[in-house]
């Protein structure tokens, strides 16, 4: 009550809104001792048994089958279980993790790769009076302050831009975004600052001038979700918790206790999935931080339990780098249907989203075509109508799968829990469920305070504030610099293998491959488009990746941010794992094939063919059809109503232009529908029309035919290189 007083009488009027400040003794209340992020002391008094060599993943395995009993058995290697293990087992704990996929490879690699508090959580705690959304806020901003600094490499703070169309709004969003900052406190990334529309256009030329009166632009973190989950679990191996992935829960293990004669969980049956070998692992705790399916587990345990998950998708895009500028957000607060929206540069791409709609658990979410568009059409209200979204500009899109979550021991078990639960059932396992990617590491810390307090465990104080992340002790900003010098990499590979590995990006660098030119002389890319090198590929086995999707989606992010470049590189990937790891040849194309059935399904691949399919109608007027078979006859010289690969090849070698074979094969491939050999009329007719319509954007086989039609009469240079390639 004494905190509401003191918020009634602290309202500040602006723009006909009452923006709430809190009061300034609840707001300065820095906690200099926990804000200062004391890494060199947290640091000192850890002993790390794997600083030179990771274990090897077999190594892990033999340590799970033969430890008598650990501590702590954590369940899950998403974000909340590997910062789990870390606790733990830096806690002095005897620590085992396993993961029934890889690493991250559910939720806590498909977010919106923000560290942030959650502006719009703040705003909610501001106009309904709601202490804890305040502190969840707070609570955030401390984290992300901790993140930023314990994985510098990994992160860094993004400017965001909150642009303003109507006058009343300015004064409102200003008080709020100030209040962000405040409850930051010396946290504040950096402050906050009002621009005119003149200097909001010269920072985001893209954005829609018209009635833009000015922005906001607030400052939160952003990093590279996947590769910050591996470093979180990397980092509890390298201080000796017992992690694998790839190894399932069969079903849990339980004791009858002596003195009370109710049975407890002691363990876990778990299975090898790659060769099916089974094993117990005995454990004083169970630990469940399974996300999305964390009633799954808490069935294991008691059938009778009610669900306490209610998964909420969400989906997001990626689209090239020029939707907008290199280090500046945007941000939707409001979007057609309430939601919010965010449009961020990463990893030299934009990504977009996300959606929220309710949905149900699966290990596969596919991204919805309705979601793809709904998230195109508020883009398109916030860019400039210069600027033309097109469809068949998403490279990649994925669906991630919330786990929001109801408090078993709320009388209202209906009422959706804003924060992360911890309880701890009957039998004693422990259950961390909902929360965010920023609170991972406070949420761990609250899981095994609860675990230590429910087990007796006899365990030292929490240690992961401040205490650096695998790769960040070394690392500067001007890291990159050495591996040009050292190395002889191009500067591009260098600063992408200084933000992705820290100071570890000199082991890769090492196992890089001389490329037999003058420049760069290491360094062999796997796709011309990107940076990312062929020794990642062997680094990545090191950390644990036992597929090819384990590769292009989590520890490098190519799946993530264009798909057709990441089917390109499939081949090549599967080749250096299948030597490596000394795969048969039916091992290699089945990896092959559940690589490309993955990038087809869940990042979004499937859309291109359903953006180009036979049975949608050919919307070309008179003309546009005449000029496209003029065209296409070109090529069908024999006017057989198809062309071949040797048919382009003949106009090809007619104007001087060489492509591999392989090349061309794949360029036509892309418009071959029924998949026959060969691209017949109606199947060019339909391209022109999807690209026509922006549903399809730089077709290889388009750009190649026109820019040849072209050069047989002026006898001009012909460009093939793919450019992009949308889905």
């Amino acid at each position: 009550m004494a905190f509401r007083k003191a918020l009634k009488k602290t309202a500040i009027i602006g723009g006909g809104a009452v923006a709430t400040v809190f009061g300034l003794s609840h707001l300065i209340e820095y906690r200099k001792t926990q804000a200062q992020l004391a890494h060199v002391a947290a640091e000192a008094e850890l002993k790390v048994p794997y600083a030179d060599e990771l274990p090897s993943r077999q190594a892990q395995l033999t340590a799970l089958k033969t430890t008598e009993e650990f501590d702590v058995l954590v369940v899950g290697g998403g974000a909340t279980g590997a910062g789990c293990a870390l606790d733990a087992v830096t806690r002095n704990l005897k620590t085992a993790l396993v993961e029934r996929s890889d690493f991250s490879s559910g939720t806590s690699s498909r977010s919106t790769k923000l560290i942030h508090g959650g502006v719009r959580y703040l705003q909610k705690a501001i106009m309904q009076l709601d202490y804890e959304q305040y502190m969840m806020v707070k609570e955030a901003l401390h984290e992300r302050a901790n993140l930023l600094e314990i994985a510098p490499h990994l992160s860094a703070p993004l400017p965001i831009m909150l642009p303003v169309y109507k006058w009343w709004q300015l004064p409102y969003y200003w008080a709020g975004i100030k209040m962000y900052d405040l409850v930051a406190g010396i946290q504040c990334l950096k402050s906050s600052y009002v621009l005119s529309k003149t200097k909001a256009l010269e920072l985001f030329p893209m954005l829609k001038k018209d009635k833009l009166v000015g922005a906001i632009v607030y400052y939160d973190g952003q990093h590279n979700d996947a590769r910050m989950n591996l470093a979180i679990a990397v980092t509890a191996a390298r201080y000796g918790a017992a992690i694998a992935n790839y190894t399932e829960v069969v079903h849990l293990l339980k004791t009858k206790d002596p003195q009370t004669g109710k049975e407890k969980v002691c363990g876990a049956r778990c299975r090898d999935v790659i060769t099916g070998q089974e094993f117990d692992v005995k454990a004083k705790c169970v630990i469940n931080a399974t996300g999305p399916f964390t009633d799954s587990l808490r069935k294991m345990d008691n059938q009778e339990t009610s669900n306490i998950c209610q998964p909420s998708a969400g989906v997001h895009i990626v689209m090239p780098g020029y939707y907008s500028p290199d280090n500046m957000g945007l941000l939707d607060p409001a979007t057609s249907d309430g939601r919010v929206i965010f449009f961020l540069p990463w990893e030299k791409m934009t990504i977009a989203g996300t959606t929220d709609t309710p949905t149900s658990v699966t290990a596969h979410p596919i991204p919805g075509e309705d979601d793809i568009n709904f998230i195109l059409r508020e883009v398109r209200n916030y860019l400039s109508p210069d600027v033309e979204v097109r469809r068949g500009d998403v490279l990649a899109a994925w669906s991630g799968i919330r786990p929001l979550v109801t408090d078993p021991n709320s009388k209202d078990t209906q009422s959706i829990c804003r924060n992360h639960i911890v309880s701890t059932s009957e039998s004693g396992m422990v259950t961390i469920a909902g929360g965010k990617w920023t609170t991972y590491r406070s949420m761990a810390e609250e899981t095994l305070d609860a675990a230590i307090k429910a087990h007796g465990l006899s365990a030292e104080t929490c240690k992961t504030v401040g205490l650096m992340l695998e790769g960040a002790k070394g690392w500067t900003p001007t890291l990159y610099i050495r591996l040009v010098q050292d190395y002889g990499l191009e500067i591009e590979v260098a600063q992408h293998l200084a933000s992705t590995y820290g100071a570890k990006a000199f082991d890769v660098a090492k196992m890089a491959q001389v490329t037999g030119q003058r420049w760069p002389i290491v360094g062999k890319r796997l796709v011309s488009e990107f940076p990312y090198i062929e020794s990642e590929v062997l680094y990545a086995i090191k950390e644990y990746a036992c597929t090819a999707i384990d590769v292009i989606a989590r520890r490098t992010r190519l799946g993530f941010l264009n798909v057709q470049a990441a089917d390109e590189s499939l081949p090549r990937i599967v080749q250096i794992m299948g030597k490596e790891l000394d795969w048969s040849q039916e091992k290699r194309t089945a990896e092959l094939e559940a690589a490309r059935k993955f990038l087809y399904q869940e990042m979004g691949y499937r859309s291109r063919s359903e953006q180009l399919t036979k049975t949608s109608d050919i919307n070309l007027d008179y003309q546009e059809v005449v000029r496209y078979k003029k065209r296409f006859h070109k090529f069908d010289k024999e006017s057989k109503g198809f062309i071949t690969t040797v048919d382009v090849q003949q106009v090809l070698d007619s104007i001087n232009v060489h492509i591999d074979e392989n090349a061309l094969h794949e360029i036509l491939n892309e418009v071959d529908l029924n998949k026959n050999g060969q691209v017949e009329i109606d199947e060019f007719l339909q391209l022109m029309c999807a690209v026509k319509k922006g549903q399809v954007s730089d077709s290889r086989l388009a750009i190649l035919m026109k820019t040849a039609e072209e050069t047989l009469d002026k006898r001009g240079p012909v460009t093939v290189d793919r450019s992009g390639g949308g889905v």
